[in-house]
């Protein structure tokens, strides 16, 4: 005949305990509790509301938080994602509708505590106490050993060679048992005198303790000491390295501006002051072009055309004058005097002799006042 394995019961068939054993792997439920969840208001929103609950306290490890705090978060299921709430209802063991109103009664009755984030961060149920079930420990007065103020860990607040009373009611180990240290009963002894034969304990200062707070001036000067300490390490090998920094950048950002003066700048301000002076000449008739290409264009072979007498210049008109002289100087390197005897009116042009003069005195200090030459 083949054995079979005799297999330990799940239950005992007992109520009570024996004399050596005790309660292990239980759950405590308020009676408040199970008087809610299991009432006709509970069975009224759901008859499930006790199995609900029980589900909860009774959740594997992995969903609890801490203690009393349960914590859903979604997972991934066959490559699927799944809410946090459809791991919910799962561990309920009922459908989402039924979940919704029993979480909901039980949040509005205070039984459980209810949270949910959003953006798939998961839900929190709080697993709250009956204030009935919360009982509040007395007071630590009956105690014999009260507890101890831990002592300060800054400053010795008691004598290193001195002992903590000045009388001992131990008995004394007393070497010299001719000598009675202690005093008669009927007075003192005049006419006896003990010789100390300790040296003197040297007295320290005494200072009242009781309010003055703990002197931390040494600390607080040595702290002070290192933080300088370390300023000025960090000062001496910082500001080489900043000096030099802001000397390379000094550097790159001069080397820019030359290279855009020269490759930008200085074009663009030549070709404006070009431009400008040859408005000033075909302002005054010295350059007509355009005239002169319409006219023979419909003036072949007339030569009828009799300039205007010229008239004195005014001070604005020698200013605009001088300063075109000095930029045909500048951009085309033709000198002033040569200049002024195209536009003379000698040779035909608008500009008298004495305002030739005032032209090339003017054109030569603004020359002077740019960079120092004068116009030959």
């Amino acid at each position: 005949m083949a054995l079979q394995a005799v297999s330990t019961p799940r239950f005992v068939r007992r109520t009570r305990l024996g004399v050596d054993e005790y309660r292990k792997n239980f759950h405590q439920i308020d009676r408040d509790v199970m008087a809610a969840i299991t009432s006709a208001e509970a069975d009224r929103v759901t008859p499930l509301m006790s199995k609900i609950y029980l589900r909860m306290v009774n959740a594997p490890e992995r969903f609890w938080e801490r203690e009393g705090v349960l914590r859903i978060e979604s997972e991934v299921r066959d490559g699927q994602l799944v809410k946090a709430w459809a791991v919910f209802c799962d561990l309920l063991g009922v459908a989402s509708a039924t979940a919704s109103k029993a979480i909901r009664w039980m949040h509005e009755q205070g039984i459980i505590g209810y949270f949910a984030g959003k953006n798939g961060v998961g839900l929190r149920v709080f697993i709250n106490r009956a204030v009935s079930s919360i009982g509040v420990r007395q007071g630590q007065a009956g105690k014999k050993i009260l507890a101890f103020t831990p002592a300060s860990s800054d400053e010795v607040r008691a004598s290193l060679n001195e002992p903590a009373f000045m009388d001992s009611y131990a008995d004394r180990e007393v070497l010299d048992m001719d000598i009675n240290p202690r005093a008669p009963k009927n007075g003192a002894d005049a006419g006896q005198v003990y010789k100390i034969l300790s040296e003197p304990t040297p007295k320290l200062p005494v200072h009242d303790q009781s309010n003055a707070a703990p002197d931390v001036t040494p600390r607080r000067a040595a702290d002070a000491f290192s933080l300088e300490d370390v300023v000025t390490r960090l000062r001496a090998e910082l500001e080489p390295t900043m000096h030099t920094a802001a000397r390379r950048a000094a550097a790159r950002e001069h080397e820019r501006t030359r290279e855009w003066l020269e490759k930008r700048g200085l074009p663009k301000a030549a070709r404006v002051a070009q431009h400008e002076a040859y408005n000033v000449l075909r302002k005054y008739g010295v350059i007509d072009e355009a005239a002169r290409a319409s006219r023979s264009r419909s003036d072949v072979g007339r030569n009828d055309y009799t300039p205007p007498d010229p008239q004195p210049l005014t001070n604005g008109e020698v200013n605009d004058l001088a300063q075109a002289c000095a930029a045909v100087l500048k951009t085309q390197g033709q000198s002033i005097d040569v200049t002024l005897s195209e536009m003379s009116a000698e040779a035909g042009g608008f500009l008298l002799p004495e305002d030739a003069v005032r032209v090339r005195e003017r054109a030569n200090s603004l020359l002077t006042a740019v960079d120092g030459g004068v116009g030959k």
